[in-house]
């Protein structure tokens, strides 16, 4: 099957994007308003989405709040939640043809990583199903100020707004909505209206299940009516992936009514190079890592830091494994980089490449568009030396394949150049001492930092320092933001304690 004839099997299976699925049902919208999805690699339009207007918003509120406050969901055992959790698993793997078509069509990811990912986010459904028999839901405590038993008991937070970004759709979904579930809570997802094909093959997934009604409920929204979640008092936390600056909104709307939130924003991640590190074994693994996405991918390694007498060798190195890479169609198995995901991204990328020329940066490598593709939003890897961290190019979030290799004095400096940022993401040091890339690490003010590498873990926990957000997801610690802790102090022990 040719992949033309893939992409029309998978929208001919999806629900006609002009509906909703609010309450455990596929509806009709009040709303009449409409947005282009469209193919990244080749310009052209896949489908018309939907956007909610603000009476569908509170529709998909309502519909979550009873499945809160009256349903069964919160009152299911974790077990018995943790049923639907490995059904969901088992869907996704089901439709990961659909999820391999989509991913790289909305937002310009490789079909190979598209493909190969899928079945990663079906194992962390799987992993929260887990923690239903492992996790400390509830643990004896003993009283301190009168009480003859005590208990620490971790319930449900409530009614849960996911906001998803473009970037990476199923992985929001899953890292936000798989926890929302084992805890209890109930959903309402607003996927962004540029990429919600893989959030409308999610929904035949609940739906095809049997989720109880009202439990997830899906609508795309934009700006103005997502601001409506976010300030709406039956929304009990909100959890959201995007910009630091949309991110920084929420947080205020959240902080007038002292709702939770969970924020995963942006970040201009720093790769520190040591002086006994291999700059050509560096150069490869920082180009293959930093075009994932093409770039966009909050926690790239975008700013690379070295010593001075190195950075002409680093900056000629990673010119040249940049060069390399082959961009192009993301279906193509020799393609290692795809196109941005619109018109206006690629847009922001190139503006921000003007600038870099502008300050005084010097281009090592692109800075332009591929000459051999006429169609679609592609734009040249590229590499800038002689940066100074005062540049906008240092500074600013570019979301692209764009990387700045800055000159430092000595280690000291390094380190503070990677920590003179508002963000906190992402980092890595490279050096063949695993002592001395522990001690650097102690010093970087990141939620992770990599050794040698790209690496993030939502396994373990992922999240960022400073303006790179608030809270974790993934892993145990991506549990705790869906769960608030009670103290239960009783006079006798109740029966299940008893014997």
């Amino acid at each position: 099957m040719d992949l033309q004839t893939s992409i029309n099997d998978t929208l001919e299976r999806l629900t006609p994007a002009n509906q909703f699925y609010i309450g455990g049902e596929w509806v009709f919208p009040q709303s009449s308003q409409t947005y282009p999805v469209v193919d990244s690699s080749t310009g052209t339009e896949l489908m018309q989405v939907t956007v909610a207007n603000a009476e569908d918003m509170s529709r998909a509120v309502s519909a979550a709040r009873e499945a809160f406050d009256r349903g069964p969901w919160p009152r299911l055992s974790h077990q018995e939640r943790a049923a639907y959790l490995r059904s969901i698993a088992s869907g996704i793997r089901a439709r990961a043809a659909d999820f391999g078509q989509l991913w790289p069509r909305e937002s310009g990811v490789l079909f190979s990583a598209a493909s190969g990912l899928t079945d990663a986010y079906a194992d962390a459904f799987d992993y929260y199903a887990g923690l239903a028999d492992t996790f400390a839901f509830e643990e004896r405590a003993t009283p301190t100020a009168g009480g003859n038993f005590g208990l620490l008991v971790r319930e449900p937070v409530g009614v849960v707004g996911a906001i998803t970004a473009w970037n990476g759709p199923l992985a929001q979904i899953t890292y936000k909505v798989a926890p929302a579930l084992l805890a209890g809570c109930t959903v309402v997802l607003k996927p962004s209206p540029q990429a919600p094909g893989e959030a409308y093959v999610f929904g035949q997934i609940l739906h095809e299940i049997g989720l109880p009604d009202g439990v997830v409920n899906i609508v795309p929204a934009d700006r103005e009516v997502s601001e409506l979640l976010v300030k709406d008092p039956r929304v009990d936390k909100i959890t959201f992936t995007g910009s630091t600056a949309a991110g920084r909104r929420i947080a205020s709307l959240c902080g007038e009514r002292v709702a939770r939130v969970t924020l995963e924003l942006g970040g201009k991640s720093a790769a520190v190079i040591l002086d006994d590190a291999d700059v050509v074994s560096a150069s490869r693994t920082l180009a293959e890592a930093g075009c994932f996405n093409a770039g966009q991918a909050c926690s790239s390694l975008t700013r690379v830091v070295v010593s001075e007498r190195r950075h002409d060798a680093l900056v000629e190195a990673l010119a040249d494994a940049y060069a390399a890479l082959r961009v192009g169609d993301p279906f193509n198995p020799a393609t290692e980089m795809g196109p941005l995901a619109t018109s206006t991204q690629r847009d922001r990328v190139e503006s921000y490449i003007t600038a870099g020329r502008e300050a005084g940066a010097v281009v090592a490598t692109g800075g332009g568009r591929p000459r051999h593709l006429d169609q679609g939003w592609y734009v040249e890897p590229t590499v800038f030396g002689r940066v100074d961290n005062s540049m906008r190019i240092a500074q600013e979030e570019i979301f692209g394949p764009v990387v700045s290799v800055i000159p430092a004095a000595d280690e000291q400096q390094a380190v503070d150049i990677a920590n003179d940022t508002i963000y906190g993401l992402n980092a890595s040091v490279f050096t063949p001492d695993v002592d001395r890339a522990r001690a650097v690490a102690g010093q970087l003010r990141s939620g992770t930092v990599g050794h040698n590498a790209f690496r993030t873990d939502f396994g373990v926990a992922f999240g960022g320092f400073k303006q790179s957000g608030v809270g974790r997801e993934g892993g145990v610690e991506g549990l705790l933001p869906f769960l608030e802790t009670k103290t239960v102090i009783l006079d006798d022990l109740p029966a299940r304690y008893r014997g």
